[in-house]
């Protein structure tokens, strides 16, 4: 299902996990998005391609007309719907997440998150598309990087202050209406999701929005809602 959180920016519930749309201009829904800058964050799983394309073509995107896969980070959940796209457009992720989606590095098998992501790698595709690797302060179609490490270690989460969002993937979740850190049984290091938490709340970004990879966004009160989690953990 898709919804409007926000102008130009869509919640897709693909079946336990959210990717995102964001279009530059905002445009309604009953106009279609070409010519237009349009990024989506993350990707869904295997099991929810075709949901993702339906996603895509009920909010009047032609899949074709993507620019670009922002990723926040590698996990069969988030890019194992990336091959339903099916375009040449360019998928950023950080490192070494954008290695092991390339198939240029294994997972292995050193921690529990490792080895999660040994035993789903065969039911992943590595992509055909561009690769780009991105770092923390770098921008991607308009959204600011920031390095939020714990969950896997190239996790990464997209900031734009202008749209007052902040697209965190798995660094945190919503559960029963309350902001969660990322479990420790699916984390590599729960330490680091906490200094990342942290982190991000002492940065003080102007953000309502924390569309995040499981559970339902908070549309108001995202910096609160960092700023109130981080003294806890």
């Amino acid at each position: 299902m898709a919804t409007e959180i926000a102008d130009g920016i869509w919640w897709f519930d693909l079946r336990g996990v959210n990717a995102y749309l964001v279009v530059d201009d905002g445009s309604s829904t009953d106009e279609t998005h070409r010519g237009e800058d349009v990024t989506l964050i993350d990707a869904g799983g295997p099991w929810s391609r075709r949901a993702l394309r339906q996603n895509l073509v009920d909010v009047g995107v032609d899949p074709r007309a993507v620019d670009r896969i922002a990723l926040t980070h590698y996990d069969l959940d988030h890019v194992g719907g990336l091959d339903s796209i099916g375009l040449d457009c360019p998928i950023y992720a950080g490192q070494p997440d954008a290695a092991i989606l390339q198939g240029d590095r294994s997972p292995g098998w050193t921690d529990r998150k490792a080895a999660f992501q040994s035993l789903t790698a065969p039911f992943t595709t590595s992509p055909a598309n561009p690769v780009e690797t991105v770092s923390d302060g770098d921008t991607v179609g308009g959204l600011t990087v920031y390095t939020t490490p714990g969950h896997t270690r190239g996790h990464v989460a997209y900031v734009d202050e202008d749209r007052s969002v902040a697209f965190v993937g798995d660094l945190v979740r919503e559960s029963g209406g309350r902001l969660e850190t990322s479990p420790w049984a699916l984390s590599y290091d729960t330490s680091a999701v906490a200094d990342s938490i942290r982190r991000l709340a002492e940065l003080d970004l102007d953000i309502e929005i924390l569309a995040m990879g499981h559970g339902t966004p908070f549309v108001e009160r995202a910096s609160e809602r960092l700023a109130d989690l981080a003294p806890q953990l």
